[in-house]
């Protein structure tokens, strides 16, 4: 997806975003820039606000590239000279396009192009994939594409890792909630598989770990159409009531820091609960945690058949 590297970025990463059907449809077609453009008006002065407070910027593009120079690093162990990790964001720089161009200018010829989105989604890793997809056909550059991997061992076995890690800093074992990205409810209805994707890679954690005591909502919906449910906050304002003093975040469908957790989840979250009297604590994200650069290169490895 990408994220604004500066404060001046902020608005055409919105409107790269908002712009993007795939994602969100505002009406027919010919109304989705002006749409967009009243909602990215009326969120600017906030949205900028809270990239102030994390630094004025999204950490995303820098973990993403240290991800690729991680996984470039593992594949060179074993096949030193035969793999070329490279970058390519759908919103902002550096954009797809750019990367395979950069490619293509290097005598590369063929391509895989590995979405960082672990559960498939239409709005997520379709609408990355299209772009990818359309621009190898562009370029003449022959490509693979690995679009989900919800159910990857060793991707699980990361999650399992950080939320083994969250659970040391309770005193007793705490409610787990697992918060995946919200989506416009309609996606499923048409036969979007995120939410089934989503809730078998739960399962296999909660399965896993043995956890009693959980559940899976989601965060950040944004524009006015029906999203999914429960939303992360809801859940949160309900579990107060049940007398949930102790909460481990997991946020499920992130494989990076960005605004969503250090923002959304770090502060907004946190506060809410605090408010509420529950202690609150998210787990790390994936970044570049061994294992989960680890679940990245046999995700490629098995791509183009080689052993891993």
């Amino acid at each position: 997806m990408g994220g604004p590297d500066c404060i001046d970025s902020v608005k055409p990463f919105l409107q790269n975003l908002f712009k993007d059907r795939d994602i969100i449809r505002l009406g027919p077609a010919f109304l989705q820039r002006p749409i967009a453009t009243i909602i990215i008006n009326r969120r600017l002065k906030k949205t900028i606000h809270a990239y102030n407070l994390i630094g004025g910027k999204s950490p995303l593009p820098e973990i993403t590239s240290q991800q690729a120079k991680e996984l470039q690093r593992l594949l060179d162990e074993q096949y030193r000279g035969k793999f070329i990790v490279s970058v390519g964001m759908r919103y902002w720089h550096p954009f797809i396009e750019d990367a395979l161009t950069e490619f293509k200018n290097k005598a590369i010829d063929e391509v895989i192009g590995l979405s960082l989105y672990p559960q498939y989604s239409k709005a997520t890793t379709g609408s990355t994939i299209k772009v990818f997809e359309k621009a190898c056909k562009k370029l003449s550059l022959s490509y693979k594409s690995i679009t989900s991997w919800f159910d990857n061992p060793l991707y699980i076995d990361s999650l399992v890792e950080i939320i083994n890690e969250g659970f040391k800093k309770f005193n007793h074992t705490p409610y787990v909630l697992f918060s995946a990205h919200n989506l416009p409810k309609k996606f499923i209805d048409a036969g979007d598989p995120y939410v089934k994707h989503t809730e078998v890679t739960v399962k296999m954690v909660v399965d896993k770990l043995k956890i009693q005591n959980w559940s899976l909502a989601y965060q950040s919906k944004t524009g006015p159409v029906k999203w999914l449910e429960p939303t992360t906050d809801d859940k949160i304002k309900q579990l107060a009531k049940q007398d949930i003093k102790d909460i481990l975040l997991v946020p499920i469908s992130f494989v990076s820091d960005h605004i969503e957790t250090l923002y959304e989840i770090d502060m907004l979250y946190k506060e809410m609960a605090n408010s509420m009297g529950i202690n609150l604590t998210r787990t790390e994200s994936l970044n570049t945690r061994k294992t989960f650069i680890h679940a990245l290169k046999r995700l490629v490895l098995i791509k183009c058949q080689k052993e891993f």
